[in-house]
């Protein structure tokens, strides 16, 4: 008569294992972000490096896009220790593209809106874990303003329209608000999908894919947000 109360039990502390998994590792890859990012945008030798030689810039963002791309599609192939690997770097060297935040924007616009970030990504993700409202057509809708965005940005860039650059800026908060939520939803199902005894490495790159997936949707609604109501110096 225990047996089923004890799987049930069981299984919740396996679902509750790999989700704590998932926002722990998503927690090192923004703070690796923010440190980095901090110490480039205040050391004027490593912005002058960076920011001074295109090539270079450009050449960190291209090494950005392929470790996104290798992790999303060699996860399978990957062992847990590369897969991390990837994903630590992956944050080091986002922070070193992003910390021209700190040469465009106030010190205290950026914490303000970190913040403000940081509360309304814990809602919307707190909304997906919780809510028994299948977010699959929601999520479908919301990959499809992504694409958009990503057309419209790289439109504006020969159009240099501030009026469009705002547009996008709040359409994308809307968009990457439901992704947060949806995403939520998709690793709550994963989590509670893990088959009993699953390697333990299988379950660890699972994170890691969790992490950089959620870790991606923060990011871009952090800049979203920091477009619209950051203080430029």
């Amino acid at each position: 008569m225990e047996t089923v109360p004890l799987q049930r039990t069981q299984a919740q502390v396996v679902v509750n294992s790999f989700i704590r998994s998932v926002y722990n590792w998503m927690a090192v890859g923004l703070a690796l972000t923010g440190i980095v990012a901090f110490y480039v945008g205040h050391s004027e030798t490593m912005t002058r490096i960076i920011f001074g030689n295109r090539i270079l810039f450009y050449a960190l963002i291209i090494g950005e896009l392929v470790l996104v791309f290798t992790l999303s599609a060699r996860i399978s192939k990957l062992n847990a220790s590369t897969a991390t690997g990837m994903f630590l770097l992956y944050s080091l060297l986002n922070g070193v593209t992003l910390s021209f935040i700190f040469l465009v924007y106030t010190s205290s616009s950026i914490v303000s809106t970190f913040f403000i970030c940081s509360i309304t990504f814990v809602a919307s993700s707190i909304y997906g874990m919780v809510t028994n409202k299948d977010l699959t057509s929601m999520g479908n809708f919301m990959a499809m303003g992504l694409f958009g965005i990503i057309i419209a940005t790289v439109v504006n860039i020969f159009l240099k329209s501030s009026g469009m650059s705002m547009i996008i800026s709040y359409v994308g908060v809307i968009v990457f608000v439901g992704l947060t939520a949806y995403d939520t939803q998709k690793l709550k199902a994963m989590a509670v999908s893990l088959p009993a005894g699953m390697d333990a490495g299988a379950v660890r790159k699972g994170a890691i894919m969790g992490a950089l997936t959620l870790y991606l949707d923060f990011i871009n609604l952090f800049l979203m947000l920091l477009r619209i109501l950051g203080d430029r110096d």
